[in-house]
């Protein structure tokens, strides 16, 4: 099972000192982040669909062993909810295909709003368009979301259930699809924490070929300590 470990993010102005040599630019954010990790959880597609330059720019910064998992459109998950999305998900799968095996998984963060439709999710998942597809990873923030039917549709389609942990919520550690997709946000760690998820994750190596595990970035700079922990505890356990 190879692990694609990271932060959600990487261009903190106030990780300078603390990750960063002090004095590095923006500019170079990337290219020494990527010497330490070997993937990223990007939001600024939550937002945005990335131009050809910037999608050119990440992949040249990086090296060929670099994973860029993409957070999906606001306009799918929050503005369209799931509804009549393909027009949309095709004009997204182009933009980032430049970053050809680059790109990680998708990641659809659905509303804490957003209740559990069964039928909705199925008819998304069977409509997302099959030129350069991505894998799909589903963070669902309501409750309702947490049983068998959802995991079942999931399984189907080889979408991955976000295993997340926050300060406010922990979902079903429940593995959907060949890969697994973690998103470890609680504000502090201690090592037998990051030891235990390590366990966690060595154990599914029967289940996965490969996981993407990524921790919130904080201003305090903490994310990355939880990395390299989290990293050496997987590598050892």
């Amino acid at each position: 099972m190879h692990s694609w470990i990271g932060t959600s993010g990487f261009q903190y102005k106030e990780w300078k000192g603390k990750f960063y040599p002090e004095g590095t630019s923006a500019a170079k954010m990337l290219g020494y982040y990527s010497s330490q990790f070997s993937s990223t959880e990007i939001n600024y597609t939550f937002r945005s669909i990335p131009s050809e330059k910037t999608i050119q720019r990440w992949s040249a910064e990086t090296p060929d062993d670099f994973r860029f998992s993409l957070k999906a459109p606001q306009r799918v998950t929050h503005f369209a909810k799931l509804k009549d999305c393909s027009e949309i998900m095709t004009i997204f799968n182009e933009a980032v295909s430049g970053l050809n095996k680059k790109r990680g998984p998708l990641l659809f963060q659905l509303p804490a709003t957003f209740k559990k439709d069964a039928g909705l999710l199925r008819e998304f998942l069977t409509s997302l368009p099959k030129k350069n597809s991505l894998s799909s990873a589903f963070e669902f923030r309501h409750e309702s979301w947490f049983n068998d039917e959802v995991n079942e549709i999931l399984a189907d389609h080889d979408a991955a259930l976000c295993i997340a942990e926050s300060d406010e919520i922990e979902t079903p550690q429940v593995a959907t699809a060949k890969f697994g997709y973690l998103r470890l946000r609680r504000e502090d760690y201690r090592k037998p924490d990051l030891n235990r998820w390590a366990k966690f994750v060595a154990a599914q190596a029967s289940r996965w070929s490969e996981v993407f595990v990524y921790f919130k970035h904080e201003d305090t700079c903490v994310g990355p300590g939880f990395a390299e922990t989290f990293a050496d505890a997987l590598r050892h356990g």
